[in-house]
């Protein structure tokens, strides 16, 4: 049987080989040995040319001859939820969509991520005692991930 170890330790290898600052988001291994990779990096877009480069590495030292296997080397989307703490700290600074386990669903500035939690900070008008008009405050929410459904990047035109 084919190995998710197996597969990471191919893909880390050849993401290693090529000095770039990628990383493995997602590796998924069906009943039917469809091997599917998602890869992303720390701070730029990845290139068709490293998903070749590892597909052919993880296909060259898998053989077909025992098992036969189907593999898909990707980025990992854009309008995909995070999954792993280098996507909460690579899109440090840009607007994210929190969907909490309790449905609850809070939009705003993806300020910090650590091991434990993240924080989003969200700006509203609110009526502050002693002034006329209403002014904006800036509230800060930490999120345990334990308690989140769902994080993804607010994709906005504007």
């Amino acid at each position: 049987m084919i190995s998710k170890e197996n597969i990471r330790k191919l893909a880390e290898e050849r993401i290693a080989e090529l000095g770039k600052d990628l990383f493995i988001v997602d590796i998924k291994i069906s009943g039917k040995n469809v091997i599917q990779v998602e890869l992303e990096s720390k701070t730029e877009n990845v290139a068709i040319a490293d998903c070749v480069s590892v597909s052919r590495n993880i296909e060259h030292n898998l053989d077909r001859e025992t098992q036969d296997f189907e593999l898909h080397v990707s980025s990992a989307g854009l309008d995909q939820p995070f999954r792993v703490l280098e996507q909460y700290q690579k899109n440090i600074g840009r607007e994210v969509s929190v969907q909490l386990n309790d449905g609850a669903t809070i939009k705003g500035l993806l300020e910090n991520a650590d091991e434990k939690s993240f924080i989003v900070s969200t700006i509203s008008r609110e009526k502050v005692e002693g002034k006329k008009k209403k002014v904006e405050v800036k509230n800060t929410h930490t999120f345990a991930y334990k308690d989140v459904k769902a994080t993804k990047i607010i994709i906005s035109f504007k």
